[in-house]
């Protein structure tokens, strides 16, 4: 789909049902569009034309009560609230549950605001779907729910109160933020990982790294635990996945999977962890799905996907996505069954150099 606006005055003027507008509703509407930002053509960055937006809309679920009984799960998005809609999802559905709550941070969701608030009302938020969220997973199913430094300990707290298991808290680097006087920059995320059984899917072999070895070792044998690099990209290496992530790239402009989500997780972040607790098949669940990488990366992944997200405009570039997607399965920074560094096409060509 084209991202830049084009003819934007030939194009009829019509409202989210079809129909078409007049008078100072569509002139409004023509004026908005006309003083749309110019974007460079290198920015990739998903933005829907009127008539895009209007057939999108028309494929839209929406989560209600009359709609409750009779729930068609696979690969399908639900326009609504999970919290207000939560009692409609049969019991054990999901093997995979990814879980991107608000944050406890004053937050504008495209109108949808989210205002900081204490940890003790910030764990009775969670309180109020966490349970029943817990209560869609399968036995042998995983949940991973995202924070912050500032909320993490509450997370885990109401994991270990809904008597969840937990295995790991990962750590993952961003590389934006802001610098701070007075106080370390914060630049990380976590991801609690948690499982109600002993009994999980866990893949290891699925999400190894390739990592740059700076000072390659040899023995009589020849490279030891380690390959030389294609037409002298210099020597790499396979590791097996840690719980602290530094490969993980912030989605922007350049980027094709970018949108002006304020929060928007990275399809190499979510590709990881369906990679290890899901296979090929299985539900992937995520009850507020955003901008829709998580359904996104699902599909490219070959399993598949149900999500349900408040913002109808996030619901419409989730849909924008999933047709994407049909044309293609990249996953930036995953290719062939392994994940590269961060810049690790920067690397090659700089090892490159120092051959010559």
């Amino acid at each position: 789909m084209n991202l830049e606006n084009k003819n934007r005055d030939e194009r009829m003027l019509q409202n989210d049902d079809g129909n078409v507008s007049d008078g100072l509703k569509g002139k409004a509407k023509l004026n908005k569009a006309n003083k749309e930002k110019q974007r460079s053509p290198r920015n990739k960055t998903l933005s829907l034309l009127l008539e895009e937006r209007i057939t999108l809309s028309k494929k839209l679920i929406k989560l209600s009560e009359g709609e409750g009984a009779k729930l068609q799960l696979q690969n399908t998005i639900f326009h609504g609230n999970f919290i207000a809609g939560q009692q409609f999802f049969p019991k054990k559905f999901a093997k995979l549950i990814i879980v991107d709550p608000p944050y406890n941070l004053t937050k504008d969701f495209h109108g949808e605001k989210f205002r900081k608030t204490s940890n003790e009302a910030y764990f009775e938020y969670i309180q109020t779907w966490l349970p029943t969220l817990i209560g869609l997973l399968d036995d042998a199913g995983s949940l991973y729910l995202c924070g912050n430094w500032y909320n993490s300990s509450v997370l885990w707290q109401a994991l270990v109160e809904n008597g969840m298991m937990i295995h790991n808290r990962i750590t993952w680097q961003r590389e934006k933020g802001r610098g701070a006087k007075n106080n370390w920059k914060n630049c990380s995320e976590d991801i609690w990982f948690a499982t109600k059984t002993k009994n999980y899917y866990y893949n290891a072999a699925a999400v190894k790294l390739k990592r740059h070895v700076l000072a390659p070792y040899r023995n009589s044998q020849g490279p030891k635990d380690w390959q030389p690099g294609e037409n002298g990209a210099g020597a790499t290496r396979l590791t097996y996945a840690s719980n602290f992530w530094d490969d993980i790239t912030v989605p922007y402009w350049s980027m094709a999977e970018n949108t002006e989500h304020p929060t928007q997780k990275s399809e190499k972040l979510l590709a990881k962890i369906i990679l290890a607790s899901s296979a090929p098949g299985d539900m992937v669940f995520d009850p507020f799905l955003g901008s829709g990488s998580t359904a996104v990366t699902a599909y490219k992944l070959q399993r598949q996907f149900c999500g349900v997200e408040i913002v109808k405009e996030y619901c419409l570039w989730a849909l924008c996505r999933l047709e994407k997607a049909k044309h293609s399965s990249l996953i930036q920074g995953y290719k062939d069954g392994v994940f590269s560094e961060r810049n690790s096409e920067i690397l090659k060509r700089k090892f490159k150099q120092k051959k010559t």
